[in-house]
């Protein structure tokens, strides 16, 4: 329907559900659009208006009433079109939560956002805090640069123990935790260099160890806990096996450590169990939950993806109720190429283990509390 006006006064054609005007010096018919069905109604003719009321609902009657006040709108009035994304919700649902493993370029590997665009996103969520990581450099450094260029958001960063550090390095990490700004607060062991790690992926015949063939931990092992005990660094147990894992911790606490974390304790790197993540708990080391592990899998649409099994979200709801939220902390090991970017992945993770049935104080517990002790406290 369009209805057309112009300095004189309109004519309703009826017929055509529709206006026209004359024009008052030549009389012939000069089409003006006047309004279409985003604009005001009160100009309508009658007949167009008739033909929009619902069939059965005369004017004035109850059924043609507005509703009164209170009275609840239909679900789907304000949640969008379904099968679609929502509207933005007016609080972000990962408010002041922590990102505790988080990747981005430039590194080595294929990265999705660089160290600026991933704060960016994270402020814009208005998380707390993110965590930096490299498997070959140290991110103290960036994590400096990235809070010059960043409002917001708090950014920490670290140092991972592989080759390209000097493996089991305690100059390295003492170097790392004194750069500029004092933001280096986490101290990785060996991840992709780990004896454990290449035996189980095939691509060395051996690599970094952390304890010996008769399970102790090995003295260059212990001089970097040394440094972190004395610094108050964080301890993360790297890609050591879930028994390896839990002799670090052993050692971490007898050195003075009390900020150790398992690195994404259920990935099959790792593969802790959940009797052993009892026992980390009891020396007082945390797990870490990865939203990573929500997208692995030989279905995973990425192929490098698809070497490492899947873990349910199931499974890591039932370990939180079974060991206790004060036990975890989450993070995403997310920022590669082709995944979803640190803060879409947390608000994936968040959401999913809402839907399993973790309550929000305890999201607030792994996501907030034990992570900002570690990194602050």
């Amino acid at each position: 329907m369009i209805l057309f006006a112009s300095a004189a006064t309109y004519v309703p054609w009826t017929s055509a559900a529709c206006a026209i005007i004359l024009s008052p010096m030549d009389k012939t018919i000069s089409p003006r659009p006047l309004f279409c069905g985003c604009c005001q109604v009160r100009s309508v003719p009658r007949v167009v208006l008739a033909a929009r009321r619902p069939r059965g609902h005369a004017p004035g009657s109850r059924a043609h009433a507005r509703p009164a006040a209170g009275t609840p709108r239909e679900t789907g009035a304000t949640t969008g079109v379904r099968g679609y994304s929502p509207p933005p919700p007016p609080v972000s649902p990962i408010r002041g939560l922590i990102d505790f493993h988080t990747h981005a370029a430039p590194d080595v590997f294929g990265r999705a956002v660089d160290d600026d665009e991933l704060a960016s996103l994270a402020a814009a969520r208005q998380m707390e805090a993110v965590v930096f990581k490299s498997h070959v450099t140290l991110t103290a450094d960036r994590a400096w640069l990235a809070r010059k260029h960043v409002a917001g958001i708090k950014i920490f960063g670290g140092v991972v123990l592989n080759h390209a550090m000097g493996g089991l390095n305690p100059h390295a990490v003492e170097w790392m935790w004194r750069m500029q700004g004092g933001h280096g607060r986490v101290v990785w062991f060996p991840t992709f260099d780990a004896d454990n790690h290449v035996r189980r992926a095939g691509t060395a015949p051996a690599g970094i160890r952390v304890v010996d063939e008769r399970g102790e931990v090995l003295p260059a092992a212990r001089a970097v806990l040394e440094v972190c005990a004395r610094e108050r660094l964080v301890v993360h147990t790297g890609h050591a096996s879930g028994e390896e894992a839990l002799v670090l911790i052993g050692a971490a606490r007898e050195a003075g450590c009390d900020r150790i974390v398992v690195t994404h304790a259920q990935f099959d790197v790792v593969g802790m169990t959940e009797a052993q993540m009892r026992k980390a708990a009891a020396l007082g080391a945390r797990m870490e939950l990865c939203a990573l592990g929500m997208l692995t899998g030989p279905e995973a649409p990425l192929e490098w993806m698809r070497h490492s099994a899947r873990v349910p979200v199931k499974a890591t709801a039932a370990c939180i109720r079974a060991v206790g939220a004060q036990h975890f902390v989450l993070g995403t090991d997310l920022g590669q190429t082709g995944n979803p970017t640190p803060a879409d992945g947390l608000q994936m993770l968040v959401a999913a283990l809402q839907a399993e049935g973790v309550t929000r104080e305890q999201i607030q517990t792994m996501g907030r509390e034990v992570p900002g002790a570690l990194l602050m406290g």
